[in-house]
């Protein structure tokens, strides 16, 4: 497994990430557990959660996910080991100032994610969204603080857009603090709009980009190429989410992208999934790609990709598909 640093940082890290939104829900502990088995063994030492996993978890279940990877970071003793970046934004109470970036809430967060994740430090913490309500002034701070009693290594953003991030990296430099060291977008061979803004943006600043979706939510691995039926405990069913994954990518052009793909890669001896996955990982200014599954056959399979390469032709086939696909209007704001 290749290993890179983390933008400007001397924190090194795989270039896949294990992401863990499906444990506690699609994948049950014994799954989880051979998930992160998996990983550890093939070198991955960078795992991502967040507070408010499992995906499409009520509040009494948030943060169950926390739960597991800290259970398994325990029972393997693997803490020195593994690089643990988790999040906080989302709503994981029922009060008022049980969401957010306010200092009250990240500090509250923060204290919650290192119980569950049985640690007393977190390695990369990432705040999980844009807040509109609370200056950014004062998210800053209580990060740095964070930083400075040692319960957190780095900080990161996730789901910013390239202006969001800009005024962040300024306000860090401006007031002397902890700066955001790493962004997470959405992107894909078929949803590549961050390479206009926010990809230059971080090349430039010394950011660390790692990417969620880079499968485009299993359209890439061709599961759904034959039937177009939409199954369940994916993505694309699930209760509260699914809404937007069948918004992101079940439609025709997608469909016919990934049908035309598949054509020319899979006589050449290649996978779809293997040739998405190594596309991501070539494009300029990527430091990961985070990988998730609900089964050890699906993370074993895309895994392959992080070791295919590929020639001129196959680069400029995947390049070209992004030009056949319908545009969004509001990509970055919608959190996985």
């Amino acid at each position: 497994m290749d290993i890179t640093s983390l933008g400007r940082t001397g924190l090194k890290v795989s270039r896949i990430c294990l992401g863990t939104a499906t444990f506690g829900n699609q994948a049950n502990e014994a799954a989880s557990f051979s998930l992160m088995d998996a990983a550890d063994q093939a070198g991955v030492n960078f795992f991502d959660t967040a507070d408010v996993y499992p995906f499409d978890a009520d509040l009494e279940n948030v943060g169950k996910t926390e739960e597991i990877v800290g259970n398994w970071l325990r029972e393997r003793k693997a803490r020195d080991r593994i690089v643990l970046a988790t999040k906080c934004y989302s709503k994981i109470g029922p009060g008022p100032n049980d969401e957010g970036l306010s200092r009250r809430h990240i500090l509250a967060a923060c204290e919650q994610s290192l119980r569950r994740l049985k640690t007393d430090y977190i390695d990369l913490y990432q705040v999980h969204a844009f807040d509109p309500t609370t200056p950014i002034e004062e998210t800053l701070r209580a990060l740095d603080d964070l930083v400075h009693a040692g319960k957190v290594r780095y900080i990161g953003c996730s789901n910013f857009p390239a202006w969001r991030l800009a005024d962040a990296l300024w306000t860090s430099k401006l007031l002397n603090l902890a700066r955001f060291e790493s962004v997470q977008p959405r992107y894909n061979m078929l949803f590549r709009m961050v390479e206009d803004e926010l990809i230059p943006l971080s090349q430039a600043h010394n950011v660390g980009v790692i990417v969620y979706n880079p499968l485009a939510a299993g359209m890439l691995t061709g599961r759904y190429r034959q039937t177009r039926t939409l199954e369940q405990d994916t993505r694309f069913t699930l209760k509260n989410s699914g809404g937007m994954y069948q918004r992101r990518y079940w439609h025709d052009p997608m469909f016919e992208a990934v049908d035309r793909l598949a054509g020319i890669v899979e006589p050449r001896g290649k996978k779809l999934v293997e040739v998405a996955l190594a596309w991501v990982l070539a494009q300029p200014g990527i430091t990961c790609a985070i990988l998730g599954a609900s089964k050890l056959e699906q993370f074993a399979e895309s895994l392959r990709g992080a070791t295919v390469s590929l020639d001129e032709e196959e680069r400029k086939i995947c390049d070209d598909l992004w030009y056949t696909m319908p545009r969004e209007r509001d990509p970055l704001l919608a959190r996985r």
